[in-house]
């Protein structure tokens, strides 16, 4: 399964009944998962905020299709997954991708271990966003998934409806096209 979040099965059942309050204390305990994902695929905070929102209200909405509480995870990594994805066809052409010097030395610096420059996690979240920015959807979603969630192929495969072999061969092009894109540039 999907990193799991934990959540009594009591509470998924009193939403599924209708209470709201215990659908404010399911939002305070998945929001933070859900944003992680968002934001790690849209790559701005705005975006990823408002992804979770909008899935707090599908999920809200479909709550009750949910046939049992264990098939919670996948189902909600799967909502934030394709709202990313709606998003993305959304916006227009991406920005060219021209990271300056700076950028690169701390790419390459990161890359080769030089500890002379030391990288901040906001730093490498950038990079990583630069990085990631020119896959396509589909790419960009399983890398984040599988390599930054640390989720397992079939996990992701169940989240986005793929095989695991459309998994790992987006996860192969994924690796290789950010592996292109530092070494062009080291």
């Amino acid at each position: 399964m999907p990193q799991q979040i934990l959540i009594e099965e009591d509470i998924i059942n009193k939403c599924r009944n209708g209470s709201l309050s215990d659908f404010g204390k399911l939002i305070e305990k998945i929001s933070p998962f859900a944003f992680s994902v968002a934001f790690r695929i849209l790559t701005d905070e705005e975006q990823a905020k408002d992804i979770v929102q909008e899935t707090m209200i599908t999920l809200w909405q479909t709550i009750k299709k949910i046939n049992s509480p264990g098939s919670f995870t996948a189902w909600l990594y799967r909502i934030v997954v394709n709202k990313c994805y709606d998003q993305l066809r959304r916006r227009k052409i991406s920005p060219e991708f021209r990271p300056d010097e700076k950028t690169w030395a701390l790419i390459s610096d990161r890359i080769s271990g030089n500890n002379s420059s030391l990288v901040e996690e906001s730093e490498t979240a950038q990079i990583i966003n630069m990085l990631t920015d020119k896959l396509s959807p589909k790419q960009k979603a399983v890398f984040v998934l599988c390599d930054l969630e640390e989720m397992s192929n079939e996990d992701v495969s169940l989240i986005m409806g793929i095989s695991r072999t459309n998994v790992k061969a987006n996860l192969h092009y994924a690796r290789k096209n950010i592996s292109e894109m530092i070494e062009k540039y080291l």
